[in-house]
């Protein structure tokens, strides 16, 4: 693997999100969107349970499958991060399950060169725990919070349950999240 291929900061947010939930993370800027998506997964805490895309403008990147109706979807597989984002200021969507729709803006912070000794990708910095998978969207998930934090609120016991009993939307763990993606193949 070449080791002067420039390295993308990308500041990932859940759009919707508020107080906002978001990592920034730091890949290899040729790496493909395929790999791309499994270190979102791993970044933002999901489970790669559902499917998934990238949008830049009007094009989508994915898996494409006639089954789905992505026929007309370009490959991921087939295409590089440094082919979608140029560079700074890059911006474009990927969507996280369709269903509840989670939308994540990626803005390409910096292009830096790599760092010595430094195994990529890696997560820098980050704000608040990614939303339960299945939770029904951003307005799930606020439904949700409000659910748990309200002894009265008659979904209160249900969700809990249903959560395993505790969830704190303010955890960020970025240890735990950096040792996730070092365990990638």
């Amino acid at each position: 693997m070449a080791t002067d291929v420039p390295i993308y900061q990308i500041k990932v947010t859940l759009k919707g999100s508020k107080p906002p939930i978001w990592r920034r993370i730091q890949v290899r800027s040729d790496i493909t969107l395929s790999r791309l998506h499994m270190i979102l997964q791993e970044a933002m805490g999901w489970w790669n349970a559902h499917l998934h895309l990238f949008a830049v403008g009007q094009t989508e990147y994915g898996l494409p499958d006639p089954d789905f109706g992505f026929e007309g979807m370009r490959d991921e597989r087939m295409v590089k991060l440094n082919q979608i984002a140029t560079g700074e200021g890059a911006r474009f969507i990927y969507e996280y399950d369709f269903g509840d729709s989670w939308e994540h803006v990626l803005l390409v912070e910096k292009v830096l060169p790599p760092e010595e000794g430094v195994q990529y990708p890696i997560c820098t910095k980050g704000r608040r725990a990614c939303p339960p998978e299945d939770v029904g969207g951003i307005w799930g998930y606020e439904e949700f919070l409000e659910a748990i934090q309200d002894p009265d609120h008659p979904e209160h016991e249900e969700y809990l349950e249903w959560i395993g009993d505790e969830f704190d939307p303010e955890e960020f763990d970025l240890d735990a999240i950096n040792e996730r993606l070092r365990m990638l193949k």
